[in-house]
């Protein structure tokens, strides 16, 4: 876990999360039906480069599996959760697209991921998106100094289960900073006011994934691809944030 007590520490960390925001922002603008989540792992790794920045996911270790990740960005279509690996699909209308991003940027971290629609979608879908975009937003909320981390935790659960979504367990948040992972784990699910202490300058990357049937889920045979075991849609939105004294600092947000 990192406590960024210099201004210098936290500026590289803005820097960090304002080219994941800005290539997030480009990959959004791309996606439509007929292109291929590989040429949006192209022009990822194109825009990273353009910024000086370290596209952290590629050949990143897989801690369940043998096989890195070949992928610049993870892009996890319809019923993927997470970790989708980028290749020739192309992206047809009514689908839906997770891309995950994260870079290192003169040795610090950022990490962000939106949920699009390929052209129109179910409202039911369209809905599931909306919520998890707005869960992730009230788990920021609560990342203020003197609260717990379970409080973050409990309010992604609470908003995203009353609109009758369910959380994914198997898959969490995590600290942020010189690495791309690390502690604390930040869970999308539990019980309010029981965690570490926040304090001033902790940096936490905040993910829930939220799954339209029963949060159950699997990893597929290529060892990285995270579907639910329903087939049912999931969505997944992420922000890296800093604590400061007067409430958090969203840092991949344009």
């Amino acid at each position: 876990m990192i406590n960024l007590k210099s201004p210098g520490e936290i500026d590289k960390m803005r820097v960090a999360g304002r080219v994941v925001a800005e290539v997030l922002n480009i990959l959004q603008d791309q996606i439509r039906p007929g292109i291929s989540t590989g040429k949006l792992n192209a022009i990822a790794e194109e825009e990273a480069n353009k910024r000086n920045a370290l596209a952290v996911f590629k050949n990143y270790p897989n801690p369940r599996g043998s096989r890195p990740f070949p992928g610049a960005i993870c892009a996890s279509v319809n019923e993927e959760v997470v970790h989708g690996i980028p290749g020739i699909r192309l992206l047809q209308e009514g689908d839906i697209i997770s891309i995950d991003f994260g870079v290192i940027v003169d040795g610090f971290a950022g990490d962000a991921a939106i949920t699009v629609a390929v052209g129109e979608v179910e409202p039911q879908i369209k809905k599931l998106i909306r919520v998890t975009e707005e869960a992730l937003m009230k788990g920021i909320e609560q990342a203020r100094v003197g609260n717990r981390l379970g409080n973050i935790s409990h309010t992604i659960q609470t908003y995203a289960e009353s609109a009758g979504f369910s959380i994914v367990r198997d898959f969490v948040g995590h600290g942020i900073g010189r690495k791309m992972h690390e502690d604390p784990p930040v869970p999308n699910y539990g019980k309010p006011d029981r965690g570490p202490t926040l304090q001033a300058g902790m940096a936490l990357a905040i993910e829930p994934m939220v799954n339209l049937g029963a949060y159950g889920v699997y990893t597929k045979g290529d060892e990285w691809t995270v579907v639910t075991k329903d087939g049912k849609h999931s969505a997944h939105f992420e922000h890296s944030i800093v604590i400061g004294e007067q409430g958090p600092e969203i840092l991949t947000l344009l």
